[in-house]
């Protein structure tokens, strides 16, 4: 009997200090990528927006090939950033209990940066730092209905 595979795919996500939307531009142009989805702070219900933050991308997917993905976003300004550690690893789940688990077994030892929860988007979302300094974010769409 076949077992069933809680985690749908595997992608980087990016994240950028005020720079993502020339990220997506350059990736566009020289890689070919095609966006999917591009969200602004902005976009974002009961957000107070500032000069600062409204055009900073919230959430931008790219299309590199046929199963390529990117993800990409701008932090809040003021938020700690580290170029070179701006890399996180996102799992995308198909089980809520699943994506739980293993978020909680990553989570010994290291550091939750935002415990899953249950996201405007649809989703339970959450991102966090393991024991090794690997950053992974966990996304699992909630059923609708």
């Amino acid at each position: 009997m076949k077992q069933r595979m809680a985690i749908k795919k595997l992608n980087p996500y990016l994240n950028f200090d005020g720079d993502a939307a020339q990220a997506v531009a350059l990736y566009e142009s020289v890689l070919g990528a095609k966006v999917e989805t591009i969200s602004r702070f902005s976009d974002m219900p009961n957000e107070k927006v500032t000069p600062e933050t409204k055009d900073r991308v919230m959430h931008a997917l790219l299309r590199l090939g046929a199963d390529g993905v990117i993800m990409i976003s701008d932090i809040h300004p003021g938020m700690p950033f580290v170029q070179g550690t701006n890399c996180y690893l996102t799992l995308d789940f198909d089980d809520v209990s699943d994506m739980e688990q293993k978020f909680n077994g990553l989570a010994e030892g290291g550091k939750v940066e935002m415990a899953p929860t249950d996201t405007f988007w649809g989703a339970r979302f959450g991102m966090l730092t393991d024991k090794l300094g690997v950053h992974w974010m966990f996304n699992c769409e909630l059923k609708k209905g």
